[in-house]
C-alpha cells in the first residue's frame, strides 16, 4: 500500500498556528462542508509522527466522503518535550475549535488514539462538549497488559512501547500516573462522549482497548469495539487488503451512525 502524506484534489488545506500548535484544517475542495469538525490526531508511539499523517488516516476519507471539517494538530513529540506537551498542545485546538457552533467529535489511531482519549477526558472535566469519540487502536496504558506484554507483534511491539512511554512519561513510564497522560488509569468514565473504535487481535493495544470500551460501557456510556484477527498494528493505514477494507467499512458505519445522533438527536446503538 503507498504510504500518503499529501491531500488529493478532493480535499482543501488551510495551514494555521493555534497559539503554540501548527495545524492542518482539511475541507472538501468541492463540495459544501457539513457543520462537523473532528479533531484527529496521528500516531507514532507519542515519540515520532506528523500532523500530515491526516492524510493516510480514516480521516481524510470523512472529508471526502462526509464533508466534515478536519483539525490535525503538529503536537510536540516526547523527545521535545515530555507529558504534558502532547495533549496540552491538542487540548489547545480542541479549545479553539469549541469557539465555533458545530458539533465536535475525537478521534486518531495508536499514541493519537490515547491523546484522543485524554483530551475527551479533559473537555469533560473542563466543560467542553465533544459528541463523539474515536480512538483507533489507542495506546493508553503505560502498564503492561495480557496484550502488551512480550509482544511481538509487526510495526508495534512490546520493546517499542516500553521506549514511547518511557520517553514520554520519563522517570514515571512503570508508575499509576494521571488519566491525561496514560488514560488506562482513569476510574470515573461516567458523561464521557460515545465511542466507536477497532484493533487488532494479536497487536500489543489489544486488551487496553477493549477494556477502555467495557468500563465506558459499565459507566453508561455508548461504547463498541470491532476485533480483527491481525498482529499488525494500524493494519487499516499499512494494509490494503480484505481486513482492512472491512475495518474502515465497519468504521463509515458507525460514523455514520454517530453523524445520525449529533443531528437528530436520536440514540442509536453502536454495536
Amino acid at each position: 500500500m503507498k504510504i500518503k502524506l499529501k491531500p488529493d484534489q478532493e480535499i482543501a488545506v488551510q495551514k494555521i498556528r493555534i497559539g503554540r500548535v501548527p495545524t492542518l484544517i482539511l475541507r472538501p475542495a468541492h463540495r459544501s462542508s457539513v457543520p462537523v469538525s473532528i479533531l484527529w490526531i496521528h500516531g507514532g508511539g507519542y515519540i515520532t509522527g506528523m500532523k500530515e499523517m491526516v492524510y493516510m488516516s480514516r480521516a481524510a476519507d470523512l472529508v471526502k466522503k462526509y464533508g466534515v471539517t478536519v483539525y490535525s494538530p503538529g503536537y510536540r513529540l516526547a523527545w521535545q518535550k515530555p507529558y504534558p506537551a502532547a495533549v496540552n498542545d491538542c487540548y489547545q485546538v480542541l479549545e479553539y475549535m469549541s469557539r465555533q457552533p458545530e458539533p465536535i467529535m475525537v478521534g486518531g489511531e495508536s499514541a493519537g488514539g490515547g491523546l484522543a482519549v485524554a483530551v475527551c477526558m479533559m473537555a469533560r472535566d473542563r466543560g467542553i462538549k465533544v459528541a463523539f469519540q474515536m480512538p483507533l487502536y489507542p495506546m493508553i496504558s503505560n502498564i503492561d497488559t495480557e496484550s502488551s506484554r512480550d509482544n511481538h507483534g509487526r510495526v508495534w511491539n512490546t520493546r517499542r512501547n516500553h521506549f514511547g512511554w518511557r520517553l514520554y512519561l520519563r522517570k514515571n513510564a512503570k508508575k499509576i500516573v494521571s488519566p491525561y497522560a496514560a488514560p488506562a488509569h482513569q476510574t470515573n468514565y461516567t458523561h464521557l462522549p460515545p465511542c466507536y473504535t477497532f484493533v487488532g487481535d494479536g497487536e500489543p493495544f489489544c486488551a487496553e482497548t477493549l477494556a477502555y470500551v467495557e468500563n465506558l460501557k459499565a459507566a453508561g456510556v455508548e461504547a463498541a469495539a470491532d476485533v480483527y484477527h491481525t498482529d499488525m498494528h494500524a493494519f487499516d493505514m499499512l494494509s490494503d487488503d480484505g481486513l482492512s477494507r472491512e475495518a474502515i467499512k465497519n468504521f463509515e458505519r458507525q460514523f455514520e451512525k454517530a453523524m445520525d445522533r449529533t443531528f437528530t438527536g436520536k440514540k442509536n446503538e453502536t454495536e
